[in-house]
């Protein structure tokens, strides 16, 4: 059965006494890695933005009493100076903070010759890149123990999630480094604890390496992102909820539905090669009769009847829609290259 890996704590530390209580919570449930921001980089001034250095004396008492390895939120060089003099174990990178490469490279020139591990977050934009490069800036410095946080993008319509997971940009993201642990933050992405369980489910669903959540021993009192935190004992029950599956089990019959699949693929593959040939043709028929490339009603003929029609084989009309809107992108692009021909 595949380990799980699991990192919890509040969002926020606020008190001794509240992330003592928390602390003591988490690893009763075997909680390993306890995680509290300790200074918070907040859309709006006036808010809480975290009680600073005062927490890393916290922080220090959970690791000797408890036994736990700590890690709080670095966005600034003074930030991880004053982590690596209290000798805290682990840090994060912010979603705020990994969209700005000029802090990144900051950052990563702080941390150079580091041997602590670093857990990267996305970027609050949906810029696969920027994630990239906020890893490889850490790669470049000599950090050998990077770790991924998938926290979900601020898109305009996230609902009913705080932040979208795009669950396929994270997957792509992955595919250049497969090897880094891969972890999934649902409290970032849902905003809502009862959006916590089944995003958990979904990221184990994934093959995500484990899960970082927000508890807190009163998440109803929590001074910031209290709709998101949940009770260590409530985190409990949502993990012996989980169904892990066996990713490196396969069958015989899976193995031939697979290759079915890798042959409609390249059918698939064929047609639109063949399409695009046929959209050049059209191309320089429009070129020999001045005729402009863009066909407004025409396209959207083509949209409403293949949507339709693709509905009528139980497929997503947005899915065709999206798959649609690309093959007309590309087909105008190859036109465009015959129009501009000499």
């Amino acid at each position: 059965m595949k380990t799980i890996g699991l990192v919890a704590g509040p969002c926020s530390a606020e008190s001794r006494k509240q992330m003592l209580e928390t602390a003591r919570g988490l690893k009763e449930m075997g909680v390993g890695i306890l995680r509290a921001g300790l200074w918070k980089p907040r859309s709006r001034c006036g808010t809480f933005e975290g009680v600073g250095e005062e927490g890393l004396d916290w922080m220090r008492e959970i690791q000797q009493e408890l036994g736990l390895r700590v890690m709080t939120e670095v966005a600034l060089p003074c930030h991880v100076e004053a982590v690596r003099k209290a000798g805290l174990d682990m840090i994060w990178i912010g979603a705020r903070t990994t969209v700005n490469p000029f802090m990144m490279h900051e950052l990563a020139e702080s941390l150079r010759g580091c041997d602590m591990p670093v857990w990267v977050k996305n970027p609050v934009c949906p810029d696969v890149d920027l994630w990239i490069g906020a890893v490889e800036r850490l790669q470049q410095a000599g950090l050998k123990d990077i770790r991924i946080i998938h926290r979900g993008f601020c898109t305009v319509d996230s609902s009913p999630y705080r932040n979208a997971p795009l669950w396929e940009l994270a997957e792509r993201f992955h595919t250049h480094f497969p090897d880094l642990p891969f972890y999934c933050d649902p409290s970032h992405i849902g905003g809502k604890r009862e959006l916590i369980a089944p995003l958990c489910q979904q990221a184990m669903d994934l093959s995500f390496d484990g899960l970082i959540i927000e508890s807190h021993c009163n998440p109803d009192c929590a001074w910031s992102d209290a709709s998101q935190q949940i009770t260590p004992d409530v985190l409990d029950y949502v993990l012996n909820l989980l169904v892990i599956r066996d990713s490196n089990q396969t069958t015989e019959n899976l193995a031939e539905l697979r290759r079915q699949i890798d042959g409609i693929d390249e059918q698939l593959l064929e047609l639109l090669a063949k399409r695009m040939r046929i959209s050049r043709e059209i191309g320089v028929y429009k070129k020999e009769h001045n005729m402009p490339i863009l066909q407004s009603p025409r396209y959207s003929e083509i949209l409403e009847k293949r949507s339709n029609m693709g509905e009528q084989m139980d497929l997503s009309t947005d899915f065709v829609k999206e798959i649609l809107k690309e093959i007309h992108e590309e087909s105008v692009r190859q036109q465009m290259i015959i129009m501009n021909e000499q």
